[in-house]
């Protein structure tokens, strides 16, 4: 991994669409478009007629009754309309008729009046139906409106309510799932341990004759984009059966009840369509353990649990009706979910050796021009810890590279310039540093490097490189892995240590100051010996004792938090001090042997000033002359 010189330290909407999962035809699709469709037709015939009411009145004038008095005397009144609470009318002013209303009175010499002054009058009925539409009818429709809306964005089915307690998954019929095992690399144990639920679903009676019962739960876990719900639908796809696919979030919502109903309707389409396979995807949204904080208690969430516990023991696996979920937090799932009769099998999808990389990147090389000349093998041997979906966007980032370069196919250099882009940021070659920065990066990058070389069991530097690249890195020092490790003795995770400090130590050296730019390498260096203190035992003053009990997360490379403590504060400060000591001894050691090799040092660092990218084996090539010219003759 690179060793990173950082400036200064700088610190998602996911729409749900609805899919029901019972089963679908062309007719109710049809059906249900036409309803939405009348629905709108009656809905705008209805604003049409309202608005045509309303418009048909005109510009009217409303008058006091005593007005109307007045200018019926004036003679100024051509014509009005009587009816039960309002007179309406034409005044003449200026040569124009203007449309007037006025309050009804019951007033018994009005008639005589009109007939007095020759104006010609109608009565007229109200018209109640139109009244009750704006009033009551109306009013109701725009509610029903604003529902729907908020029903669909609310991920809700359009046509309200009674589709809440839908399940409102996916599913894959069994001609449609065209992924199997030959898209799948990598994680050949895993598909063996599978291998044995592909033939319970193709040949059932095989197992049911012996009074075999296949296990009721499938648990995937592991690091993100190691393959988890490819494998799954692998299982699908070779077994030819209906897959339903469902996140664990999308059964609970904010409506107390619907996450329960939405496990029964799951469970009982998955009955119907069986032999089948039922995919939860991220269980823990919905499996956490209850009762862990019951500050932050959420009971919608634990009623949905507890109805997918009751279901799962609910069913007969004799139906064929197989449980899949994939996890990368298993350890804080609810143990009522992993015990024997529910989850009781535990798959692991691990992050890929480096013969499992090889295969993976055939996999997604596949339909890539790939230029002869590419080892795959070599790639493979550069991303150690690269999972499956770290390698597909390897490849696609050196596909678009080549393409950007206007080349026919993806060369040995694209590859490698994906690689560095992936694990050190993109390049900014335009980014100005002044003469005196530069040179800071280069000696402290030239410290990590030589540290690297000199020590026993680091693995050898690949590149160096004072390119700025990223959000905060001013340079990098790449190393690169003989082997895939699994274990770390404590002299190596001390070498691992004097390399994190080799960049500081050699800016002291040169300088006689330090900068901020070994930041990231003190913050790495103080975990390591955190690390060897307080969790694996290597302390010589407190001895074989474990100091951190709070769980870290198995597949997520994140911080457990503020852990409680259960030492006293005596011991508390003899770990701070135990911590310190191994950094500070770690730190002297280095500079001691950067001082031994301070002409070395200077040569580095100038050849990488002058280039400013530096391949490995030119490095050892500098090293082994320094070392030729110190023998004496």
């Amino acid at each position: 991994m690179p060793r990173k010189t950082t400036g200064k330290k700088k610190d998602e909407t996911r729409t749900n669409i609805f899919l029901d999962l019972g089963p679908k035809t062309k007719n109710n699709k049809d059906n249900k478009t036409k309803s939405f469709t009348l629905f709108y037709i009656a809905a705008a015939f209805l604003v049409v007629i309202i608005i045509q009411s309303y418009l048909s009145t005109g510009d009217t004038k409303t008058i006091p009754y005593s007005e109307f008095r007045q200018e019926l005397a004036k003679g100024k009144i051509s014509e009005v309309t009587i009816n039960s609470d309002t007179i309406q009318g034409t005044l003449s002013q200026d040569g124009k008729g203007t449309r007037f209303v006025t309050a009804r009175v019951d007033d018994q010499d009005l008639v005589p009046e009109l007939q007095k002054y020759n104006v010609k009058f109608t009565g007229q009925n109200e018209n109640k139906f139109m009244r009750a539409i704006v009033s009551w009818i109306l009013p109701f429709l725009i509610i029903i409106l604003i529902w729907n809306l908020l029903m669909r964005r609310m991920g809700g089915a359009p046509s309200g309510v009674l589709n809440f307690g839908k399940s409102k998954g996916r599913i894959y019929g069994q001609d449609e799932m065209k992924v199997t095992f030959e898209d799948v690399a990598g994680a050949e144990e895993a598909k063996e341990e599978l291998g044995e639920i592909i033939e319970f679903l193709r040949t059932p009676q095989k197992f049911l004759n012996l009074g075999g019962k296949i296990p009721k739960g499938i648990l995937l876990v592991g690091a993100p984009g190691t393959g988890k719900t490819l494998l799954a639908k692998a299982v699908a796809g070779e077994a030819k059966v209906p897959f339903f696919s469902m996140s664990g979030s999308d059964f609970v919502e904010m409506f107390v009840g619907v996450g329960a109903a939405r496990v029964r309707d799951l469970f009982a389409q998955a009955q119907e369509k069986a032999p089948c396979i039922i995919f939860i995807d991220e269980l823990d949204a919905l499996g956490k353990a209850r009762g862990l904080n019951p500050l932050a208690s959420h009971d919608e969430r634990e009623q949905t649990l507890n109805q997918l516990l009751a279901e799962m023991d609910g069913f007969d696996t004799k139906k064929g009706v197989i449980i899949m979920a994939a996890t990368n937090r298993p350890e804080i799932l609810d143990p009522a979910l992993l015990r024997p009769g529910r989850f009781d099998r535990h798959v692991l999808v691990d992050r890929p050796d480096i013969h499992g990389r090889e295969a993976i990147l055939k996999v997604h090389a596949r339909g890539v021009k790939v230029a002869k000349e590419v080892d795959l093998s070599t790639i493979a041997a550069r991303t150690p810890g690269f999972v499956g979906a770290d390698l597909a966007n390897l490849v696609n980032e050196a596909a678009l590279l080549a393409a950007r370069k206007g080349k026919d196919s993806v060369t040995a250099e694209e590859f490698e310039e994906a690689i560095d882009r992936i694990l050190a940021g993109l390049e900014k070659k335009r980014k100005v540093m002044s003469k005196k920065e530069k040179e800071i990066v280069a000696y402290h990058e030239s410290g990590h490097a030589l540290m690297a070389e000199l020590m026993e069991t680091t693995d050898p530097v690949h590149k160096i490189s004072i390119i700025p690249r990223g959000i905060a890195a001013l340079g990098y020092t790449m190393q690169r892995p003989t082997e895939d490790r699994y274990l770390m003795t404590r002299k190596e995770l001390l070498d691992r240590l004097s390399v994190l400090l080799g960049g500081r130590v050699a800016e002291e050296i040169v300088f006689g100051e330090i900068s901020t730019g070994g930041h990231d390498d003190l913050s790495k260096a103080t975990d390591i010996a955190k690390s060897m203190v307080k969790e694996f035992g290597m302390s010589d003053r407190l001895g074989h004792v474990v100091f951190e009990k709070e769980r870290r997360p198995m597949f997520l490379e994140i911080s457990p938090g503020n852990s409680s403590k259960d030492y006293s504060e005596a011991t508390a400060r003899e770990i701070d001090n135990e911590i310190k000591e191994i950094v500070e001894k770690s730190y002297v050691s280095v500079k001691t042997m950067l001082n031994d090799k301070r002409e070395l040092l200077g040569k580095v660092a100038q050849t990488l000033l002058q280039k400013e990218v530096l391949e490995g084996e030119e490095l050892r090539r500098l090293i082994k002359e320094d070392m030729e010219s110190n023998v004496q003759p």
